[in-house]
């Protein structure tokens, strides 16, 4: 890329379980100048810390999933290394904003105030990270999203909070496995010397921002926070209810619990600047400030204001809401995106991967659209269903089944099972996010691949009966750089449209009205989407997990 001595740049991270991943945009001119990815497996100075073709690490336990932190201090050296050669202007940089894979954390001993203060020492930058702070953790791994061995401690949080509806009420979440606050607990119980040697847990999201800043106080942000079945949803504060069940017979209590929490702020607060090894080693500025950042979804939610559902391997559905609005059912999370704005989050394990797996059946390679397409042209919506869960479903949560065709054809065809699998796995998106998902006449911003196939948003837009936009794939990265820009817009007193901003970043397609005859057929006489319902629910009651 082309240095100008006066470009003000906004790099942003996202720290993935597979990649560290870089984009760096133009503040004034909104141009995204860089982009690049290093792919933890893939690269000679990551893939040495012993972890799978799965990216985690062997599990001791069923369930288990972490990954070695030291990685992702490598993965920092790694990509800062890389932008220099390039030819990035590291020292025109003026924000770095960061995303994490939600619920992943570290936890970090009582050393850590001192071992940290290194980064601020001219002579620490002749030293990778990952050596200068291999003395830093009290566990030594760092447990991720994937991990599912937290049954018992969820289970014990629920109960002891009241019930689901407390839970919901309390977090926006029904103590989903994964979440932080479980794992936690089940760390403490298996090691409670582990437990009492750490003096802060960090998310992963917080922990770059802390090594960034050589500051291992940094505050977890209130979007990431969601994500941990500890902070109270609507308040942003922690929950000191949440905090004394998943604290109940833990060494110290509560009180113990509270202490190793870092402080809650908002995910564009600037929580400091760029320690000297970062000056000294790579020639950032001094003055660059750091954000506190958030979780992937959030900060993937950032450039979309409205309503984002991600057509992808599985599919993502982000309604924006206003605070107060939570899912009953517990199938879906609220959360806050990386600007604070407040959310739903559902997603569906069973994606396109299923439509890929039927068009395979009629002997169609993964590439080969077109007459799938030709397939969709020909057949009117609403015609045909057919249910497919290779995989547990957890939107809503179901366990796997064959697939099942509701027609009494003796002679299956591509049509009518192409069709019929991409209506179900929309129409099950759609009908479990009505209880938080508002009448709107607001586009519906579509992403993914399957953006591409004109019958598809037709469907879509017939089945959500509002406009559908396609837009750009932006990704955590993206979102990180534009919340970093308004960060850093707040911080100079410096007028800010995020909107306008991220539409000449993310480019956005046409708008595609719903068809009156497809709303009709999906709402109306029809009645496709109520009878997708009745049948779903009894099939899912025959395939119980």
């Amino acid at each position: 890329m082309t240095k100008h001595k006066n470009q003000r740049l906004a790099l942003g991270l996202d720290s993935s379980t597979q990649s560290l991943s870089a984009i760096v945009i133009n503040i004034d001119t909104a141009e995204k100048c860089f982009e690049h990815a290093i792919d933890y497996r893939a690269d000679e100075r990551t893939n040495c810390f012993g972890i799978g073709e799965d990216y985690i690490l062997p599990p001791k336990s069923e369930g288990e999933a972490e990954q070695p932190p030291l990685m992702f201090l490598a993965s920092l050296n790694a990509m800062f290394a890389d932008m220099r050669e390039a030819g990035v202007a590291l020292e025109n940089i003026v924000a770095i904003n960061t995303s994490g894979q939600q619920h992943g954390h570290v936890y970090l001993n009582r050393n850590a105030t001192i071992i940290f203060f290194n980064l601020q020492r001219p002579e620490s930058s002749r030293l990778d990270l990952s050596t200068l702070l291999a003395g830093v953790f009290s566990y030594a791994t760092a447990p991720i999203w994937m991990t599912a061995n937290t049954v018992a401690q969820t289970n014990h949080v629920r109960e002891a909070v009241g019930g689901k509806a407390q839970m919901i009420e309390r977090s926006g979440s029904d103590a989903p496995l994964r979440f932080t606050g479980a794992v936690i607990r089940r760390v403490a119980e298996q090691s409670s010397r582990t437990y009492e040697a750490t003096e802060k847990i960090q998310l992963i999201s917080s922990f770059i921002p802390a090594v960034l800043s050589a500051n291992p106080l940094v505050p977890i942000d209130t979007g990431n926070g969601c994500g941990m079945s500890l902070m109270n949803y609507r308040n942003k504060v922690w929950d000191t209810e949440l905090i004394a069940a998943t604290a109940d017979g833990l060494p110290g209590g509560s009180e113990a619990l509270l202490g190793k929490l870092p402080e809650l702020a908002p995910p564009d607060s600037v929580v400091g600047n760029i320690a000297t090894y970062f000056v000294e080693r790579y020639g950032f500025s001094e003055e660059c400030s750091i954000i506190a950042g958030s979780g992937d979804n959030p900060q993937a939610k950032v450039p979309v204001a409205g309503d984002l559902l991600s057509l992808g391997t599985s599919f993502v559905n982000m309604v924006s809401t206003d605070g107060n609005t939570l899912d009953p059912e517990g199938f879906a999370n609220a959360m806050y995106d990386g600007i604070g704005r407040p959310f739903m989050f559902g997603c569906r394990t069973n994606g396109t991967m299923v439509w890929d797996a039927v068009r395979n059946q009629y002997g169609l390679t993964k590439e080969e659209y077109e007459p799938a397409e030709a397939a969709l042209q020909d057949v009117p919506p609403g015609q045909f269903m057919t249910f497919w869960q290779p995989k547990t479903e957890s939107f809503p949560v179901s366990g796997a089944f064959d697939l099942v065709r509701t027609t009494d054809s003796n002679t299956p065809n591509l049509a009518e099972d192409y069709t019929g699998v991409i209506e179900t796995s929309l129409a099950a998106v759609y009908v479990y996010s009505e209880v938080f998902t508002k009448p709107s006449q607001d586009p519906l911003y579509v992403t993914g691949g399957a953006t591409g196939s004109s019958q598809i948003m037709r469907r879509v837009a017939g089945i959500w009966n509002r406009p559908v936009v396609s837009v750009q794939k932006g990704g955590a990265a993206l979102g990180a750089a534009v919340a970093g820009v308004k960060a850093y817009c707040d911080l100079m007193d410096e007028p800010f449209d995020v909107e306008a901003f991220s539409a000449a970043v993310l480019k956005r397609g046409e708008l595609i009205l719903p068809n009156p005859t497809d709303v009709a057929a999906y709402h109306g006489e029809g009645n496709y989407l109520q009878q997708f319902r009745e049948l779903y629910e009894r099939i899912m009651r025959e395939n119980p997990l």
